[in-house]
């Protein structure tokens, strides 16, 4: 592997400092407390954080959420060398070398470079197969994703096996299903499923239309609530006070007045 002309990046004095965090004598009392569990949700809450810098195009607030993921990288791994399960440099050899293993278009000799994610998909689903007891094309799909990626992979790893619509239609026609079936619903826990069905009929729309559901949804929220607060400052303390049409009309005028930037 040819090697990179650019100055590496010392990790090091991070690793360090989270040592000294983690220390059980001379550390942070909060930072000795926490185990991986404790610690998950401030790790997927920054992958998200990086997410939001990132739809910003805040390129400064990108640089500091980016670090404080890695902070959660640098953190698991000193819980886990405490443990004497692994080390920081573990993951990094593991990711290098997987990283390398999966792009022989690139790191191997003589190979066709047109044919990067296909092979990407064949090499990672051979590495499941080894190390997966379960033989379901849906096994290794974590279960602590967030509910629309989740679905959306499970939808990717079914269509691999041919268990898919051929088009839109079909996606289109499951949701207007789906959605008579809600109607349909007498008690709550109904209710709750049948609206399940019709989010991941959505989900699979979506999937099937090239789109990301979840940012379409983060989209979604941001227009929301550009719109809501612009209702907001056009009825100034009176808006909890007006009726339900006065309110539509205020989202109307909203909606109007924030259609160009909205899109």
């Amino acid at each position: 592997m040819p090697a990179d002309t650019a100055s590496p990046a010392d990790i090091m004095p991070l690793a360090q400092i989270m040592a000294r965090l983690r220390d059980p004598q001379l550390g942070c009392p909060w930072d000795v407390a926490q185990d991986f569990a404790s610690i998950a949700p401030y790790t997927i809450e920054e992958a998200y954080e990086v997410a939001d810098a990132i739809a910003r195009n805040d390129m400064a607030a990108l640089c500091d959420e980016l670090g404080d993921l890695l902070l959660q990288v640098v953190f698991h791994a000193r819980m886990a060398e405490q443990a004497n399960a692994f080390a920081l440099q573990d993951v990094i050899d593991a990711i290098s070398a997987k990283m390398v293993r999966r792009h022989p278009h690139v790191f191997g000799d003589g190979a066709d470079r047109t044919t990067g994610h296909a092979q990407w998909e064949v090499i990672k689903a051979q590495e499941r197969a080894e190390k997966e007891p379960d033989p379901s094309a849906l096994a290794g799909v974590a279960l602590a994703l967030p509910s629309l990626l989740r679905a959306e992979k499970l939808q990717k790893r079914a269509a691999r096996t041919g268990f898919d619509w051929p088009d839109t239609q079909g996606a289109v026609a499951k949701i207007h299903e789906e959605l008579d079936e809600v109607h349909g619903a007498a008690t709550p826990d109904e209710q709750e499923e049948e609206v399940g069905d019709l989010l991941f009929a959505v989900v699979n729309l979506a999937r099937h239309l090239k789109i990301d559901p979840e940012t379409a949804l983060r989209k979604a929220n941001i227009k929301f609530e550009r719109r809501f607060r612009a209702m907001e400052a056009d009825a100034g303390d009176r808006f909890v006070e007006l009726s339900l049409e006065d309110k539509e009309a205020l989202w109307q005028r909203a909606k109007q007045k924030l259609k160009a930037s909205d899109g």
